[in-house]
């Protein structure tokens, strides 16, 4: 994209080789578009959904599933392989829909742009697709339209566009139509441009199209969101490595139980079938495959749970994610702030006040007509009067008694200011009738109107018919006051009086704030022939200052998140002063801190940004390569990024990221379709609230994956050491895959919705590269497995000793389940008793354990079933027997979490006996 900005229209106009006035013609318009093609966005292709299918298919895990099955149908075994391709039906149709919702963002994208355009073609003006403008095209803008591709200005009339889409900024941008200087500059800066998908508010204008299409800026945003490819989550990718290593280990078990056995077989052709068996069995017992169905159902659970919290998921891996985030790229306005301009300083005569401190005073803006109040508040009344008045916003208060301001929003905080302190803009244009009006230029930079005064008026304007209300840059109202109205007396416009006011400009506007001047002059006439003849000799009453504030749970949060390990990063495309002062107030930022600015990071490439990431907590008008660059080069430190934006310049970005959270509210649906999570209130706050979430999810994920490893090392145990016993197979394949699905996947969702541990915000998050199995999960799963496969296979060994042909192997069988069922009770907290957190505390727990038990029951006892699952009636003695045997791992496991607490309360009494404070 070439420097438009930078060139003088006759330049541009001469590069274009166009007319301004007449426009192209129709054979040169023809000519270009077939060179430059139609004006839209460009699609690449999706993944094909077979693709996607295959992909699916092709896991190891499934593979490993989909030869036991083909081997078991190999040797007539049908009820495995029914079961077992059920398994891989299911898994494979949870992973595809996940995947398969693609991203909508480019067809967002495209709803921006406009179906008709009003141009200039062979000196008439007409009304054309906008697909089919070409660069060289003359095209009128007017209040309200929408901008159909990216252009120069040729004439600026008081244009205003709406630009936030795109750069960030809340605020319209007023457009000049003069070239100006200036390297590498930020959209907003560019004032003499309009993009593609922004919008006039006002006034209006004539640009020349300067690039369409993919060349756009819109474009750039469309090919950089199509340019990202999707990362995994951290979740994903541990589930990824587990599995790997899962089959690999399944397929080394295989090996050496076919190996050991052909070792030791007398007969290898009659006991290759039964090795094979065996060797499908294993596969089947070192495999977890209820664990997807488990892990997609306890997400679906967790983004139930975080709707309540107004954050709404779209894509299910997000729920974990955002327990695992480090950091969170948070945009400024509307998400930190309140999204709506709020006047806090009022300044008059050299004093300042605090509108929050008049707020408990509300009768001030009745002194301005009282002669014994100080001279002080009565410059302030009027100052907050004529802020109301000189001002086309209104406040509308809908059914429910809530307002909201209708026009500009800095407007609308001066119309707010005056009903908090009192007064309404309604009561007050009843008093002064407005007769008349200057309206604002960019290039004047003020607004003036004119009211009919009132005899019964005690005003520092006296005995006149009509009154001059202006407001606007304080600079440019300096230049046409001549005196200052103190609140008693007007004292001419010195050296000393002109430098406090610029010296009170310059100290708000360096705190972040917007400042704009309020004046007055007494007129006899209101017939505005020359606008300057109207404003001069203004009277200056004094300043307004006036942001958007930050929202009052915003910085407890970020305490919160910090406590918790995470670090909260502000990206914006304000103003680099009015980014840092809320970073200040918000505690994102120290007093010290540096931020970069979109120059800046023009200048910097990618190795220099990672180097300074870590210690740059502010950023100011950024671009959309900028923020992606910037989610990048925390991604390459290591850290896991959920990135917020509402605008259509976040949407690469929000994608890129490991989280993207758009907004609901304020959002486009350009970033909607582009995130993972939307939050439905706007509220940094509520992201911190459903990180809290995300690791309770987490937690509760591991637990299930603590529990079913252990059970399948139970199953692996049980399986290798009875043969070695001289045991035939203590396990069929299908009791197998019983354990692994219904033992496992019922309490597994209980787990699910387990409340979270103590402290958990007051813990690091788990590191990116941090294996699944870390901070001592591994061990825990080896020797509970290890544990629970020789309690389970010691019981059916002694009764196979007994009796080779009594009911041994359902009592391996029913030990082993009943076994799971306690570890699923001890397992619920990784650190406080059963006994502390409440039996009931879960009451699905309690519900799936002793549905899984009646299941059993049904499997041991009824007689179909028995034949499907190869069991045999328990006696009540063999029952109890199972039963009392299992409950070694439920006490096993609490005492082991007693030695761990007391081991830590005792290391905590140390360090606090050795600290020289106590």
């Amino acid at each position: 994209m070439g420097d438009w900005y930078k060139s003088e229209t006759e330049q541009v106009i001469a590069d274009l080789n166009t007319n301004p006035e007449t426009g192209l013609t129709a054979v040169e318009a023809q000519q270009r578009l077939r060179q430059y093609g139609l004006n839209e966005l460009v699609e690449k292709g999706a993944k094909s959904p077979w693709l996607i299918l295959w992909e699916q298919l092709t896991e190891i895990m499934v593979v490993i599933l989909i030869v036991a099955a083909i081997v078991s149908a190999f040797f007539g075994e049908i009820n495995d392989v029914i079961v077992i391709l059920a398994i891989v039906v299911l898994n494979a149709i949870l992973g595809f829909t996940q995947e398969y919702r693609a991203e909508k963002a480019i067809a967002a994208l495209k709803k921006l742009a406009v179906p008709t355009v009003t141009v200039r073609r062979d000196g008439r003006i007409e009304e054309i697709s906008a697909r089919e403008l070409v660069p060289g095209d003359i095209v009128l803008i007017e209040t309200g339209d929408l901008i159909p591709a990216d252009g120069r200005l040729v004439e600026s009339v008081n244009l205003r566009v709406q630009e936030s889409a795109l750069t960030g900024e809340s605020e319209a941008v007023d457009k000049v139509d003069e070239a100006i200087s200036g390297e590498h500059l930020p959209l907003g800066d560019r004032r003499n441009m309009v993009f593609m998908g922004t919008v006039s508010t006002y006034g209006r204008g004539t640009a020349v199209i300067t690039e369409t299409g993919m060349n756009t800026e819109l474009g750039n945003i469309a090919d950089l969101l199509q340019s990202v490819e999707q990362e995994q989550t951290p979740l994903q990718r541990r589930l990824d490595h587990l599995g790997k290593t899962l089959a690999w280990g399944a397929m080394a078990i295989i090996a050496i139980v076919i190996i050991l056995g052909i070792v030791r077989s007398n007969d290898i052709m009659h006991d290759l079938e039964e090795l094979i068996l065996t060797g499908i069995s294993m596969a089947v017992a070192a495999i977890p495959e209820g664990l997807p169905a488990v892990v997609a159902i306890t997400l679906a659970l967790g983004s139930q749970r975080m709707l309540k919290r107004n954050a709404l998921i779209r894509k299910l891996p997000a729920v974990e994610t955002l327990g695992s985030v480090t950091t969170i790229c948070s945009d400024k306005t509307g998400t930190l702030t309140q999204n709506r301009m709020t006047v806090t300083v009022l300044d008059v005569a050299g004093h300042t006040a605090d509108v929050k401190t008049l707020l408990d005073a509300k009768g001030i803006v009745q002194e301005i007509e009282r002669d014994d109040v100080l001279p002080t508040r009565r410059t302030l009344g009027l100052l907050v009067k004529a802020g109301a008045l000189c001002n086309d916003a209104v406040i509308q208060t809908n059914i429910d008694g809530e307002t909201r301001v209708i026009g500009d929003p800095t407007e609308g905080a001066l119309v707010m200011a005056a009903a908090d302190l009192g007064q309404t803009k309604e009561r007050l244009a009843e008093r002064w009738p407005r007769v008349a009006e200057i309206p604002f230029t960019s290039e004047r930079k003020r607004m003036t109107t004119i009211h009919k005064t009132s005899k019964s008026d005690v005003a520092p304007w006296g005995d006149v018919p009509y009154v001059a209300f202006t407001k606007g840059s304080v600079d440019g109202l300096l230049e046409i006051a001549a005196n200052l109205w103190t609140g008693s007396e007007l004292v001419p416009m010195d050296d000393i009086v002109y430098k406090r006011i610029a010296a009170s400009n310059e100290k708000l506007a360096s705190q972040g704030q917007r400042v704009l001047g309020v004046a007055y002059r007494p007129l006899s006439s209101y017939e505005i022939t020359d606008e300057t003849e109207i404003e001069k000799d203004m009277v200056f009453i004094g300043l307004t200052a006036m942001m958007d504030p930050p929202r009052p749970e915003v910085r407890d949060a970020v305490l919160t998140a910090r406590t918790a390990g995470v670090r909260a990063v502000m990206i914006t495309g304000d103003h680099p002063l009015t980014a840092r002062a809320i970073a200040q107030d918000l505690t994102i930022a120290g007093d010290g801190a540096s931020y970069l600015t979109g120059r800046d990071l023009t200048r910097m490439n990618i190795p220099e940004l990672e180097g300074v990431v870590d210690d740059v907590s502010v950023y100011a008008r950024v671009s959309p390569e900028h923020k992606l660059n910037i989610v990048e080069a925390l991604q390459a430190e290591g850290e896991i990024v959920a990135m917020t934006g509402d605008g259509v310049n976040d949407a690469p970005a929000l994608k890129r990221a490991d989280i993207g959270v758009a907004m609901g509210i304020t959002g486009t649906d350009v970033s909607k379709e582009a995130a993972d999570m939307v939050l439905l209130d706007d509220n940094f706050a509520t992201i911190v609230a459903a990180i809290e979430e995300g690791r309770v999810i987490f937690d509760n994920i591991r637990k299930f994956i603590k529990y079913t490893l252990s059970s399948n090392i139970g199953e692996l145990i049980v399986m290798l050491v009875g043969p070695f016993l001289g045991m035939p197979l203590p396990l069929v394949p299908l009791q197998i895959l019983w354990i692994n699905l219904v033992t496992d996947g019922l309490p597994g969702l209980a787990l699910a919705v387990e409340s979270g541990e103590r402290g958990i915000m007051k813990r690091p998050p788990f590191h990116p590269k941090e294996s699944i199995f870390s901070r001592g999960m591994g061990q825990r799963i080896l020797w509970i497995g290890i544990l629970m496969g020789f309690v389970s296979l010691i019981p059916g060994y002694i009764y196979w000793r007994i009796d080779p042909n009594g009911p041994w192997q359902t009592i391996t069988f029913t030990t082993l389940t009943l076994a799971q069922m306690g570890n699923a009770l001890a397992i619920r907290s990784n650190t406080d008793s059963i006994f502390s957190i409440g039996f009931f505390s879960n009451r699905l727990m309690v519900v799936s354990i002793l549905l899984t038990f009646g299941l059993q029951l049904a499997l041991i006892y009824m007689p179909f079933l028995q034949k499907f699952f190869r069991t045999e009636a328990l006696s009540l003695r063999d029952l109890l027997i199972s039963l009392a045997v299992s409950s070694l791992i439920f006490v096993v496991v609490e005492l082991e979490k007693l030695v761990r607490r007391r081991k830590k309360s005792g290391s905590s009494l140390n360090s606090g006996l050795d600290n020289p404070k106590h």
